[in-house]
């Protein structure tokens, strides 16, 4: 049977995704990252009056093209006061940057460009009319939607929220995402090896791409390579949004994450894609709950997450399509051949010149080597099959959001 394209196997993960619920919460650094679910609008005309873009003097700009040159100071006008007296004819009030300019007036001089005689001021140049004013409402209007549904609030849209007086915001919920490591083999961090153990990696390296994704992890440890290890984490697992497993589901004699799931109730979507590293990869469903098993090599996993559990978080949290990561076409910068059954995410190296990436593949020993993976910026995206590149040819460059 012919195993699935990577295509292929990400729309069935966005086929069974729904976005998670919405809810409402307080305006704070703690919806960092999280998605719109609804549309603002403004409550305010900003700049709420005609406001002056320089410290200087307010005048008509009429009087400069009658041949006026020097102007009586009539008041100061500083920022967060109002002006009380109207600008007329052969007049100039004195203003800071950011206050309103007074009626009368249609130009700001930047004060570098007078000199200033007692209470008079003399201009040095030409005065065009609205020059140094920002107009009423030319940021926003009064009622008009500022930001739309969908929209990622990063710092940018809180100060604006802040602006315009919404304390609270309709945003789509974070993913849960338990993971489950797997393997006999496998050790936490600060532990003594034993021949033939390797420490736990994958749970450090999904921790982080599900937080740069935008879920909320838990780690539920580590189960041994038999059932009945494997079976109350699962259960945990299945009560979050999303369940990554590692490890164990290849076709091994103590691969038992499949059958382990089937009998948790996990219906199986696919099992295997087209794709190296990570051929083995599993996706399921449970209730709500997307089920992915992914290969025990840290590589593998990384690009198991990037092509298919991220769009589903991207999904989930209300994040506006395409949720597929896009590629760059990248010139090459050596020859570079490579060979294999299936398309292949090769990892690669980018630099800029004339401000354009270009790649280099890294000297990648295969799905376990995280050192090459952490020289890298990028993965090459192969085809199957024997392929020669020469240097300046251009090839297609996966950016995950962790390297760009």
């Amino acid at each position: 049977m012919a195993l699935l394209s990577v295509a292929e196997a990400q729309h069935l993960v966005l086929d069974h995704t729904v976005r998670r619920k919405a809810t409402q919460r307080l305006l704070s650094p703690a919806i960092l990252g999280t998605v719109l679910a609804e549309d603002i609008q403004s409550d305010i005309d900003s700049p709420p009056f005609d406001k002056a873009m320089v410290d200087g003097y307010a005048l008509r700009s009429d009087d400069v093209a009658a041949g006026m040159q020097s102007f009586r100071i009539t008041e100061e006008i500083l920022a967060g006061q109002m002006p009380t007296l109207t600008v007329s004819r052969g007049e100039a009030a004195s203003i800071m940057t950011g206050a309103p300019v007074p009626d009368g007036a249609d130009a700001v001089v930047m004060h570098e460009q007078t000199q200033l005689d007692g209470r008079n001021v003399r201009l040095h140049m030409l005065v065009k009319g609205r020059q140094n004013i920002l107009p009423r409402a030319a940021e926003m209007r009064q009622g008009e939607t500022v930001l739309s549904a969908g929209a990622m609030l990063r710092p940018q849209e809180l100060g604006l929220l802040a602006t315009i007086n919404r304390t609270a915001v309709t945003i789509y919920q974070r993913p849960q995402v338990a993971i489950l490591s797997t393997g006999d083999e496998v050790v936490e961090p600060g532990q003594p090896l034993k021949a033939g153990q390797i420490r736990n990696s994958n749970a450090p390296l999904l921790t982080g791409l599900v937080g740069v994704a935008g879920g909320v992890s838990r780690y539920l440890g580590i189960a041994r390579d038999t059932v009945a290890s494997l079976r109350p984490l699962i259960a945990q697992g299945l009560e979050a949004d999303v369940l990554l497993i590692t490890g164990g589901v290849s076709a091994g004699k103590v691969d038992l994450v499949p059958e382990a799931l089937a009998a948790a109730g996990v219906k199986p979507i696919f099992h295997k894609v087209s794709l190296k590293p990570g051929k083995p990869i599993f996706f399921g469903t449970c209730g709500s709950t997307l089920v992915f098993g992914l290969p025990g090599n840290p590589v593998s996993g990384l690009v198991g997450f990037e092509l298919f559990v991220k769009p589903a978080l991207q999904k989930m949290m209300g994040k506006p399509e395409p949720f597929v990561p896009p590629t760059l076409q990248v010139k090459l910068v050596v020859d570079f051949v490579h060979k294999s059954d299936r398309p292949t995410y090769y990892p690669v190296q980018l630099t800029i010149h004339a401000g354009r990436y270009q790649a280099a593949p890294v000297p990648w020993k295969g799905s376990g080597d995280l050192r090459s993976l952490c020289r890298a910026d990028g993965f090459a995206v192969l085809p199957a099959g024997e392929v020669r590149y020469a240097a300046g040819d251009l090839i297609d460059v996966l950016l995950p959001d962790t390297y760009s």
